[in-house]
């Protein structure tokens, strides 16, 4: 009797980041090492520090003849009120430097140092993510979550494909507003069983979540993270070129919706032509509607408790937008509903515990892999090859026309995005040396802020290296099943893409 072969399983997300980490330590010793001089503002001395590719620095007064003097066409303004906070390259100024030396040793060191650096620089937001799944987990034990979902997937019935629209629009609105990126994380625990209810499988949950995200943030409008940061790196108000970037966001997130919908609705349908059919747990989703079904009458401690989950939320996005808090201030915000629901919730000592702890348990995983991926990032940047990359690609486009300047250019984004995953990051190093160009080759320097987003931000939607493995670790969906389902979508806005440049450079 022939043994049955084993079918190929597409490694996890651990193992496609440490592949993808190994493949750029391995590229690291063929891309010389290189760095642009700096310029940043010093806020007490009211100076400028210029840092050169030795590391020397020197001071230079605050004014705009400074700038001038560096060929940064750029406010001092924006330095003084802190808007630009980062180091900014200086054009021009690029100098190859020496190779850190690392042998076999050193390289192995560098392998192993880099993830837990990347983990210990990533603590706020592990730390957000385990209190968040213990939140969950006592929220779940109350049965609120239960009586919800049975009250919701009611109202639904027969309007799932609102669920796609709300949830995709309301993510992609705080995408280009303020940046919604990595707090999406908080969603998918909560809008799980809400879908499979709904008929839809995890597949549709993640596209409509982070194509909400990714696409949101991709086209951003007033993002301060992105397009506010890098128009000012390139000394322009990042109001110029707004119609643009709302007519982008509107036909970028309706085809994602479109998308999504035709999907989900297939599955809908017919179960067996997901892409993650068999794989899904349906014990799970089996032990969702005995839950839902057995839930009986939605209490008001439950409906307390859930308009408490809600509420902190509602805090989260309010802090985020408006009050520029990161990942330790969200953290103590739900935090603070952890106390909230040890007192309303109406559990004993031992199961509030052990539900926060097993919740905090279920998210481990994903917690760690936020940790890990930080790490490819590191080593390019203990490397010093970045600065090489934006070099030798600024130096490739400068005698291009503009048509073929503006298409190259996006697509080199692309690729500086899949290396340098920082929006805000990428800005400052790339904007005083890209923007110039546009007035060499004879386009608005908006349209070069338009590449910038575009590109930076499509590529996240495949980058290993950002957020799309920690979602499909949310919802255990291999990278594999995700190309499968994404490549065409993601062919589809290239194109949309190339022809909204194409056009905004012959207008």
């Amino acid at each position: 009797m022939k043994e049955k072969q084993k079918k190929f399983e597409f490694p996890s997300a651990y193992t496609v980041i440490i592949i993808v980490l190994i493949l750029v330590q391995a590229l690291t010793f063929f891309i010389p090492s290189g760095k642009y001089s700096t310029l940043s503002y010093d806020l007490d001395d009211k100076n400028f520090v210029v840092t050169n590719a030795k590391d020397e620095t020197k001071e230079e007064p605050g004014t705009q003849e400074t700038l001038d003097k560096y060929n940064i066409n750029i406010s001092v303004d924006k330095f003084k009120d802190g808007t630009l906070y980062k180091p900014v390259a200086i054009p021009n100024t690029y100098e190859r430097i020496e190779k850190p030396k690392r042998g076999v040793v050193g390289t192995i060191t560098q392998f192993l140092n880099s993830q837990v650096q990347g983990i210990t620089e990533s603590v706020d937001i592990m730390v957000f993510i385990l209190i968040l799944g213990g939140v969950i987990g006592i929220v779940n034990s109350t049965g609120a979550m239960n009586a919800g979902m049975l009250r919701l997937s009611k109202k639904l019935n027969g309007k799932q494909k609102w669920l796609i629209v709300i949830v995709m629009a309301l993510i992609a609105l705080g995408g280009t507003t303020f940046g919604l990126a990595e707090e999406t994380l908080a969603f998918y625990p909560i809008l799980i069983p809400i879908f499979l209810m709904a008929g839809y499988d995890t597949m549709t949950l993640v596209a409509t979540i982070y194509l909400g995200t990714a696409i949101g943030t991709m086209s951003s409008t007033i993002n301060p993270f992105s397009t506010v940061i890098a128009s000012n790196a390139a000394g322009i108000n990042f109001t110029d070129g707004m119609p643009i970037r709302i007519l982008m966001w509107v036909l970028s997130v309706g085809l994602s919706m479109i998308y999504t919908i035709r999907y989900g609705e297939k599955v809908r349908k017919n179960p067996e032509t997901s892409l993650v059919y068999g794989e899904m747990d349906t014990d799970q989703l089996e032990e969702f509607k005995t839950q839902a079904q057995g839930a009986g009458e939605f209490t008001l401690r439950q409906k307390l408790t859930l308009l408490i989950f809600a509420a902190g939320f509602i805090v989260m996005i309010y802090g985020v937008q408006q009050l520029g808090w990161y990942f330790t201030e969200i953290a103590v915000v739900f935090l603070a509903v952890l106390y909230i629901l040890a007192f309303t919730a109406g559990l004993k000592e031992k199961v509030f515990v052990n539900s926060f702890v097993t919740g905090a348990a279920d998210l481990l995983g994903v917690a760690l892999t936020v940790g890990i991926a930080r790490s490819v990032g590191i080593v390019m940047e203990s490397s010093f090859v970045s600065d090489t990359v934006m070099n030798f690609f600024s130096l490739q486009i400068s005698n291009m026309n503009n048509v073929l300047f503006i298409i190259v250019l996006f697509f080199i984004y692309c690729i500086l995005g899949l290396f340098i995953q920082s929006s805000s990051g990428l800005a400052v190093l790339s904007m005083p040396i890209m923007a110039p160009l546009a007035d060499v080759v004879g386009i608005d320097r908006s349209i070069i802020i338009n590449a910038y987003n575009w590109g930076q931000g499509l590529i996240g939607l495949v980058a290993p290296t950002g957020l799309i493995l920690v979602s499909l670790s949310m919802v255990n969906i291999g990278f594999d099943k995700w190309m499968k389902f994404v490549t065409k979508l993601l062919l589809m806005i290239i194109l949309l893409v190339l022809i909204m440049l194409v056009g905004n450079v012959l207008i």
